[in-house]
């Protein structure tokens, strides 16, 4: 009875013994930690003073840095360059119609307005065929609105959708898009001739004349 109670003190000591050395090696790696943590809060704080110095400093440089870059690619212009090459443009296709106009009219001996339809049918000719080939665009891109005031720029309207987007079929392709550019100038051309004519009849019922 004596041995068993010996036993079973010593086996009670020897498991208090462990209990207590796992609530010390738990009671160290919490310190450990803590200490640790401490640790890194310090070297937080004595870092952040250098980085909350100027905190958008990055920010800034990055935008910078952005708009340099947007400068840098964004092509400049130059007005009278353009004006210069617009008029150029212009006036060259302006004497080639007058040149047809001539030509018609003194050579084969049309009437002037007979010749102003040939002269049209010519240039819009030319301007689809130059468009269907990739030229007239290029014309475009230099001249600017030299090239696509005149009656040849209103031609290259209506072929150029039509070009592009002819692999899409005849109808949905051409018949739909052959008027995307073309479509609001001819509806607002033909509706604001026909306020102006209705202007016109309205005053002549009052008996005012126009001319």
């Amino acid at each position: 009875m004596k041995t068993d109670i010996l036993l079973s003190e010593r086996a009670v000591t020897e498991s208090a013994c462990r209990a207590s050395g796992r609530a010390a090696e738990r009671h160290g790696t919490s310190m450990k930690q803590e200490d640790t943590k401490q640790g890194n809060q310090q070297k937080m704080q004595k870092e952040t003073p250098h980085m909350s110095g100027n905190p958008a400093q990055p920010d800034v440089q990055q935008k910078q840095e952005y708009e340099q870059y947007v400068k840098s690619v964004t092509p400049t212009h130059n007005l009278w360059a353009q004006m210069g090459k617009a008029f150029l443009t212009g006036g060259i296709i302006c004497c080639i119609g007058q040149g047809i106009l001539n030509y018609t009219g003194n050579v084969l001996g049309m009437d002037p307005q007979t010749s102003g339809s040939w002269c049209s049918l010519i240039l819009v000719f030319v301007s689809v065929v130059l468009t269907a080939l990739h030229i007239y665009p290029k014309i475009a891109k230099w001249g600017g609105a030299g090239a696509l005031v005149p009656i040849t720029g209103f031609a290259n309207s209506v072929t150029a959708p039509a070009v592009e987007y002819r692999k899409e079929g005849q109808v949905f392709g051409i018949g739909c898009k052959i008027f995307t550019i073309a479509g609001p100038v001819i509806l607002y051309g033909i509706f604001s001739s026909w306020v102006l004519g209705l202007f016109l009849w309205v005053l002549q019922m009052f008996g005012i004349s126009a001319g």
